[in-house]
């Protein structure tokens, strides 16, 4: 039995969002949504799509998988992804990851150690605790020294905290907030409103449109949506019963189902935040 029941895809999930931003007819989506949110200086005319598995520069290393890597015209590096829940460590997972694109621009033989900006970007489908009680949703971290000076400014991080964004459709009144609408409500939507006539976002509209999938599409955009509903369903559940241990054990289950089901278990570390210790021993 099918579980979709809209008219558009949902973008937080990970079919959807790949979708909608990680295809080349589509970069220009990607592209519009993106320059909402850089520095004027790092606007974004070109990109092409990079690998989104990144090896450690051993074996053994630890590898990284992104939901989008990009590369801009100019040589700027850009991880783009969506985070369903909280993680644990998930600051120190985010700079983890930057350290790939970093690495990977290091040249044999003579070198000036001269690096292309690194950016990421975090869609996030929850608040930090220790911004719940403020308002402000997007939150640009950069290397700082103690008079809060700028001490480098090529890496940089962009967090947008959906959950705080509660505008209503006639109270649009910037790029920016469109697309935040589009992230929140895409899914529930049966029309297109009249502040998302132009043309970037009638262009996402098709796209988003169930109806006009391939069977194979269809298919793989309803497991996506059973993994973020499960995925949504242990964390209301657990937020309403106010139970740590409740949590865990159903993130465990979660885990273990996507383990059965044969997923990467860099993936089922990303929508659970368990580690790969916790997940090998199930």
């Amino acid at each position: 039995m099918s579980t979709v029941a809209g008219k558009y895809i949902n973008p937080l999930t990970d079919f959807g969002f790949k979708k909608l931003f990680g295809t080349e007819p589509n970069k220009d989506l990607l592209i519009d949504f993106l320059n909402q949110i850089l520095p004027r200086r790092h606007q974004i005319m070109d990109m092409t799509y990079s690998k989104n598995e990144q090896l450690g520069l051993a074996e053994l290393d630890r590898k990284a998988i992104f939901d989008l890597y990009c590369i801009g015209q100019s040589g700027e590096r850009f991880i783009v992804e969506v985070q369903k829940a909280k993680q644990n460590y998930f600051r120190d997972r985010s700079v983890y990851y930057a350290s790939f694109p970093i690495q990977e621009q290091a040249k044999k033989g003579d070198w000036d150690f001269k690096q292309d900006p690194v950016y990421t970007v975090g869609i996030l489908d929850f608040t930090f605790d220790d911004h719940k009680e403020d308002e402000e949703l997007l939150h640009l971290i950069e290397l700082k020294n103690q008079r809060c000076e700028v001490f480098y400014d090529k890496l940089k991080f962009i967090y947008i905290e959906l959950p705080k964004f509660k505008k209503a459709q006639e109270d649009l009144n910037s790029q920016f907030e469109k697309w935040l609408y589009v992230f929140r409500h895409l899914s529930e939507l049966q029309d297109r409103p009249q502040q998302l006539q132009d043309r970037i976002f009638q262009k996402l509209f098709e796209a988003a449109e169930i109806a006009k999938f391939t069977p194979e599409e269809r298919e793989a955009y309803e497991e996506s949506l059973k993994y973020y509903r499960d995925i949504k369903n242990v964390v209301d559940t657990s937020r309403e019963e106010g139970v740590l241990e409740g949590l865990e054990k159903k993130t465990l289950e979660f885990a273990k189902k996507m383990k059965e089901k044969k997923e990467p278990i860099e993936k089922i570390m990303e929508y659970t935040g368990l580690s790969r210790e916790d997940i090998e021993k199930l």
